[in-house]
């Protein structure tokens, strides 16, 4: 009997707009969510063994991907785990900023994973960015893979998810997502190249749709906070 793998739980959180959004069309993130929902995400943070992001989400916003203060850092230390949080970028072809601002701030390790697409000379400037580089993949990321690697190796238990929507559409369509943290927020943006929540190809027909079920709500001011976890894990064995 082939044994099934060894996953991290993975938990996407993520803040949109009463029309799907989760930036404007030019891209450019302008946190939209409030003062509670950033805490949202320092608390989520503060579960998890890992925070991973896309390469587009690092190069245009200034995140570090960090637990925040003190009191966030303690609160992860009572919990068991490490004071910092491990970081991981995802980029399928390598093209990340150098200059980006998670890789000013070295407190804990980032790891990047690709794809065999990438050429021998930009493997090399990543190598010099991150403190692992793992390729998974020929063309696309091999996410499941990437996944058991990560629990693995890096001791991943929890791996908070924060996109963009390419990332979170793929994590989706591997049948990957546990659990989604979605911040509803009283805004349209509008624009038919606006990034949503779950971006990509998407799923060919209804029936092959993750389905969730709404696990928590709670009102904060005009937001609405909501926690859907997955009815059943479609992981293969």
């Amino acid at each position: 009997m082939k044994k099934r793998a060894v996953l991290p739980f993975v938990f996407i959180n993520v803040a949109m707009t009463a029309d799907g959004k989760i930036a404007p069309a030019n891209r450019h993130f302008q946190a939209f969510g409030g003062p509670r929902d950033q805490e949202h995400l320092l608390e989520l943070r503060a579960t998890a063994d890992a925070v991973m992001s896309g390469a587009r989400t690092i190069d245009l916003a200034p995140v570090k991907l960090d637990p925040g203060s003190i009191r966030y850092r303690r609160l992860r230390l009572r919990r068991g785990l490490s004071e910092y949080n491990l970081r991981v970028i995802v980029s399928g072809s390598g093209s990340i900023d150098p200059q980006a601002e998670i890789f000013k701030h070295r407190f804990s390790p980032i790891i990047i994973l690709t794809t065999a697409r990438v050429g021998a000379s930009k493997l090399a400037v990543l190598r010099s960015l991150a403190d692992e580089v793992k390729v998974f993949g020929d063309k696309e990321l091999d996410f499941l893979a990437a996944l058991v690697w990560l629990r693995r190796k890096w001791k991943v238990r929890r791996l908070l998810c924060e996109g963009g929507g390419e990332l979170n559409g793929a994590l989706f369509q591997s049948g990957l997502v546990n659990e989604v943290h979605l911040t509803l927020c009283p805004l349209v943006l509008g624009g038919r190249h606006a990034p949503t929540l779950a971006d990509g190809s998407g799923v060919p027909k209804l029936e092959d749709a993750p389905r969730f079920r709404l696990a928590s709500m709670k009102r904060n001011g005009c937001g609405l906070f909501l926690v859907y976890r997955r009815n059943k894990r479609l992981v293969p064995a």
